[in-house]
């Protein structure tokens, strides 16, 4: 049998970062939540980085036209 005990903090935030925050959760618990935003890096996986950002159009077309002309290549065997 395993006990866990949890010590309860009371925080104040603003309401701009609840907001936030309750959007990233993805039905995980606040705590959870804040603890894989500011956990160790190699830890956390894409999706939280990724939404932690916020939407980067730049990035997504960037992403789109390496997509495009990678498409146009042509492979062949090479003999080494």
């Amino acid at each position: 049998m395993h006990t866990y005990m949890y010590v309860t903090r009371v925080i104040s935030i603003s309401d701009d970062a609840y907001d936030s925050l309750s959007k990233i959760k993805r039905g995980r618990s606040f705590s959870e939540t804040i603890l894989s935003l500011t956990g160790n890096e190699n830890k956390r996986d894409l999706y939280d980085i990724v939404m932690s950002r916020g939407p980067d159009h730049e990035l997504a077309d960037a992403i789109e036209e390496v997509y495009k002309k990678r498409s146009r290549f042509k492979f062949r065997k090479v003999e080494l």
